[in-house]
């Protein structure tokens, strides 16, 4: 049941969201159209996986502790 009133919470979310897209961004445009879209897409990535390895690295540590005791 948690986990339907967790989904249904997503979805109502994604659909408002979605409805707020009437309007262009000039900002998004400029970058798509010079390229530089590519580099601002390029260091989300850079950051993301830098926090995936970095949690990654932490549930080690966590798990090496939990067996030591």
């Amino acid at each position: 049941m948690k986990k339907f009133i967790i989904l249904a919470v997503m979805l109502v979310s994604f659909v408002t969201a979605f409805a707020q897209q009437s309007q262009t961004v000039e900002m998004a445009d400029t970058f798509r159209s010079s390229g530089k879209i590519y580099v601002v897409i390029a260091v989300i990535v850079i950051i993301f996986i830098g926090l995936a390895i970095y949690l990654f690295s932490i549930d080690r540590r966590l798990k090496k502790i939990e067996k030591e005791k």
